[in-house]
């Protein structure tokens, strides 16, 4: 008769129950495998299946019961960490967002917006069209085997029986966020002075030449310049998606590292 003790049965819950809670956090968390197009049965699947490749090269887990007080501190800090991981990586998509929202500003283009449910909100088309660039970007360099293989790698920077320290760690991340955030500006830079340097333009002409009807014509002036500078930097932009994301998941390294303290 097969038996089975309740040591053995919380030794195997802790060695899938922790990784697969870290795993399943950056995976809900992250840009394209996280994207509420993919189905929920998917995502948790997917993370089954990546626990269940991991879980037996793992560091030895922690001597607590699952479903102590200490067994749901370790999930929840699982959950932090793969969280906290996954987040670093999808502000890079923020960014890119961010400067398709500032070069549809200046486009005038801000009225065009539809749902986006990616975030549950609404999107303006051209940051919109950039995030999906993005992410196509995002799977012809590998991202999402980068991101997994830095989310292993965490493993081994901060164990399940590590002690995590929450500020160090949000502090990098919010520290990350500025200088992503930073690149989603100089990303639509060209765009906004070229598109402002026409609106002086027109300006000028406007008060030159009044009987003209610079509001007529202004629009479709932006929009054509605007159209047309995105074209231009278009084959500039996927190596530029491609050192962004070589950052975010070198961050995610950073990130784990300092949450570990």
């Amino acid at each position: 008769m097969f038996t089975v003790t309740y040591a053995q049965l919380n030794a195997w819950l802790t060695a899938f129950l922790w990784p697969f809670t870290r795993i399943a956090a950056l995976v809900a968390a992250a840009p394209v495998l996280g994207h509420t197009s993919l189905p929920a049965r998917v995502k948790i699947g997917l993370a089954a299946f990546i626990t269940l490749i991991v879980a037996p090269t793992l560091p030895p887990m922690p001597q607590v019961t699952v479903f102590s007080a200490a067994g749901v501190w370790v999930l929840v800090m699982q959950l932090l960490i793969g969280a906290a991981l996954g987040f670093a990586m999808q502000l890079v998509f923020a960014a890119v967002e961010m400067a398709g929202t500032l070069v549809g500003l200046q486009m005038g283009l801000g009225f065009a917006t539809f749902f986006d449910p990616s975030s549950n909100a609404s999107a303006q088309v051209i940051s919109s069209f950039l995030n999906m660039i993005a992410m196509i970007a995002f799977l012809a360099f590998n991202g999402h085997l980068q991101m997994i293989t830095a989310l292993i790698g965490s493993f081994q920077s901060v164990p399940i029986a590590a002690a995590v320290y929450g500020p160090p760690g949000m502090r990098t991340l919010v520290e990350w966020g500025g200088a992503i955030f930073t690149a989603g500006l100089l990303l639509s830079l060209p765009v906004v002075i070229a598109l402002l340097v026409a609106n002086l333009s027109l300006g000028i002409l406007n008060r030159a030449a009044p009987q003209i009807g610079i509001f007529q014509i202004g629009f479709s002036v932006t929009l054509m310049v605007g159209m047309l500078l995105l074209m231009l930097m278009l084959p500039n932009m996927i190596p530029f998606f491609a050192r962004l994301i070589d950052a975010g998941v070198d961050e995610m390294g950073r990130v784990a590292a300092a949450l570990h303290g």
